[in-house]
């Protein structure tokens, strides 16, 4: 493993690219700097490179502005100046979908935009009303809380202190003539409002929502279905986009696969190293103090080599077996070499063995060790070397 001691286990490490603009050739930039690392002796085949979406992203110059988004509304909803629009289910967040909202208005400046918010939280746990409101005040799942229920005591997010009602309301007010604001889990009491169009916006589950409300009539569509033609334009749609300067949203990157590949193409010809490539995207991390998970994209990877899809991470219990042997009365000294058999033995994933050890995807696994070791906040390495996952 280069110059890393053998005793090392999984390892990743951040890598600087500089400064990534629009025009940029970020297969080039990544492969100068693997290029060094494989000069000092750190780059093995087996390695996985991990490039955050976010300057694949800006590299292909993938932004879209409000305007955008609003004739994208207009276009895909078949919407008038002083239409009615739906929302079902955004994400509570600045970042992912402050613009996204104010497009939304912006699409309908004569009109009316209706937001159902689902409750305790959104489906990635930015916290709306206290766990026990709706219990407390006897509202059964499904049906409707609306903002005189909760009174004026609204609950803040409890990191940034955003009252979020508020927030999408005046952005809605900025750019169209009213909003209408509830709660509800049931995506079905929006069409109530008797709507001209509905956006489904939430991320993990749109499918579902988009089926409930399509089978009883609705014209509706995913956040996907917008922004996914043009000049910019990603196959993911608005879904993990991120708000960028001023009235601009950076989409997630295009045709991400053929990125990862390109780059490890280039690794193996000029190198001769045979490496995996993930673009990747946010975590599958759940914070345990707020309760919030931070994958906010549909996806950890937005884009991987071959040799990644469909791959699961998968191993013995090695706890068990060690316990297991110190049991049965092995000795101390003979129970490496006896764990190190088994380790290459192939076990089913029922096997008493692997107990324990729930098989998850690499490609997931990898995206969030990737998020975590770069770091929401950008620590300025963009481009994550994890060494030994794969080889182990």
């Amino acid at each position: 493993m280069g110059k890393l001691p053998d005793y090392f286990g999984v390892s990743a490490f951040g890598i600087k690219m500089g400064i990534i603009v629009p025009g940029s050739n970020v297969v080039e930039l990544a492969y100068e700097s693997l290029a060094q690392c494989n000069k000092d002796g750190f780059l093995d085949d087996g390695d996985t490179v991990c490039i955050t979406e976010s300057v694949v992203a800006r590299a292909q110059n993938n932004y879209v502005t409000v305007n955008e988004i609003a004739q994208q509304v207009r276009k895909k909803l078949n919407l008038k100046a002083d239409s009615k629009v739906g929302v079902v289910f955004p994400m509570l967040s600045r970042n992912r979908f402050s613009l996204i909202m104010k497009g939304i208005a912006a699409a309908v400046p004569e009109g009316h935009v209706v937001v159902q918010l689902s409750h305790p939280a959104d489906e990635v746990g930015n916290r709306i009303l206290p766990d026990d409101f709706a219990e407390t005040a006897g509202i059964k799942n499904g049906e409707v809380i609306s903002l005189e229920d909760i009174g004026e005591n609204r609950f803040r997010h409890p990191v940034t202190g955003v009252d979020y009602i508020e927030l999408y309301q005046n952005i809605i007010w900025e750019q169209s003539r009213g909003s209408t604001i509830f709660l509800s889990n049931d995506p079905c009491q929006i069409i109530k409002y008797n709507l001209d169009g509905i956006i489904v916006a939430n991320v993990h589950k749109r499918e579902s929502t988009w089926d409930k409300l399509s089978e009883r009539g609705q014209n509706v569509i995913t956040l996907q279905d917008l922004c996914n033609e043009g000049l910019s334009w990603s196959e993911w749609g608005l879904l993990g986009s991120n708000i960028s300067s001023g009235d601009k949203l950076k989409l997630a990157p295009r045709e991400a696969n053929l990125v990862a590949e390109q780059l490890q193409i280039k690794i193996k010809q000029k190198l001769g190293k045979n490496v995996e490539v993930i673009v990747y995207g946010d975590g599958a991390y759940r914070d345990p103090s707020t309760g919030i998970y931070e994958l906010a994209d549909p996806k950890p990877a937005f884009g991987l080599t071959k040799g990644l899809q469909g791959k699961y991470r998968e191993g013995v219990k090695y706890k068990y077996l060690v316990d297991k042997m110190l049991d049965e009365g092995v000795e101390l000294e003979d129970i490496e070499d006896k764990l190190e058999e088994k380790m290459k033995k192939n076990y089913g994933r029922n096997a008493v063995e692997t107990e324990g050890t729930t098989p998850r995807k690499a490609e997931d696994l990898i995206a969030s060790l990737a998020d975590l070791v770069s770091g929401s906040a950008d620590e300025g390495t963009p481009m994550i070397l994890v060494k030994g996952f794969l080889n182990n």
